[in-house]
């Protein structure tokens, strides 16, 4: 049975998130949890939800890294936060996964230095998830831990990503895509345009440049950006998409009369919710981390916190890392027999 740990301490509604998900998901994803922090506080919890019989743990944490702590101070500072334990549980390989709600830089910088990254990555990557006009999924890497980066960490963003398109949507060669300012090659930063002529030396479904309203059309399955643009456009998107919400619904209050339209409206109006809600995707994979790092809003509900722990399960049975690793080594293999060449 697959474990995963859970910072129960992290989110905006910790630990009542935490746990209500961690339950769901133990009773319908047939996964061992391991709920981590304060353990008075947790089990106190998890008293008001029906739980026996369950594959749940709880492993005592007294430190709890908040919204407002700096990053690197806490985690240096905070040794015995409820973060830090649970990432130390997949260095361990107690867990195969950890999931946190919790202050987002604290949790990148805890888990890269706890439990390391795979051989070949320079920076580990957020892989954020978006639904397409197609029905199709679309990935975007990075969108949010890096808001500076190279050429070369862009080339590795497209491999994980391209992988991990694969192992999670089965799309046999996802089509790769590199956010610019225009489709023409010639358009962008100095950034784009070097990461441009290394993506197209890649054995990769390579596009070329794409726009940002490509994220949601489905031209591409995989687009790579630097984190500083990908974190703006998930925060435009979750403002968009908030933003459609509320207005759809004031506009089928107003103007439906007749009770039957009414009901298949507000049915429409659910099915479109769903589609759009960020709790379905529960989490953004920290790509390259050993282990599985599955980062979560911070107002995540339980529903959010069960599907990143889904996401967590899936991450580390279908061996993505494996893939990660393998495939960075026959690149780094390709490049220096080219050299020798040369």
């Amino acid at each position: 049975m697959t474990s995963i740990a859970v910072d129960a301490m992290g989110g905006d509604d910790a630990p009542r998130a935490e746990v209500e998900g961690s339950i769901a998901a133990a009773r319908e994803l047939g996964v061992r949890v391991i709920l981590v922090g304060r353990e008075e506080t947790v089990r106190k919890e998890m008293a008001k939800v029906p739980h026996d019989g369950l594959p749940i743990e709880v492993v005592h944490a007294n430190d709890v890294i908040t919204m407002d702590d700096h990053a690197a101070k806490a985690m240096r500072g905070k040794r015995d936060s409820s973060m830090r334990v649970a990432a130390r549980l997949v260095h361990d390989g107690k867990a195969a996964g950890v999931v946190s709600a919790g202050n987002t830089g604290a949790f990148m910088a805890t888990v890269k230095v706890v439990c390391g990254t795979l051989p070949g990555v320079d920076r580990p990557a957020l892989a954020g998830i978006f639904p397409t006009s197609r029905g199709t999924m679309a990935i975007m890497v990075d969108v949010g831990a890096n808001v500076d980066c190279k050429p070369h960490n862009l080339e590795q963003f497209a491999v994980m990503g391209e992988i991990y398109s694969r192992a999670i949507f089965g799309i046999l060669r996802p089509r790769v895509g590199l956010l610019s300012i225009g489709e023409e090659e010639h358009k962008g930063n100095e950034l784009t345009r070097e990461a441009s002529g290394l993506l197209k030396k890649l054995s990769l479904e390579f596009l070329g440049n794409v726009e940002g309203r490509d994220l949601y059309n489905g031209k591409a399955d995989v687009i790579v950006c630097d984190g500083f643009i990908g974190n703006v456009a998930l925060k435009i998107s979750e403002g968009l998409v908030e933003t459609i919400k509320y207005m759809l619904k004031e506009a089928l209050s107003s103007t439906l009369s007749a009770k039957m339209g009414y009901v298949l409206s507000r049915q429409a109006y659910a099915d479109f919710k769903k589609r759009l809600d960020y709790s379905e995707y529960g989490g953004a994979p920290l790509l390259g981390i050993k282990g599985c790092a599955i980062v979560c809003h911070g107002r995540s509900n339980g529903n959010a916190i069960k599907n990143a722990i889904r996401v967590a399960a899936e991450y580390a049975g279908r061996h993505i890392n494996d893939r990660i690793a393998t495939e960075l080594a026959r690149k780094r293999g390709s490049a220096g027999a080219k050299e020798s060449a040369q």
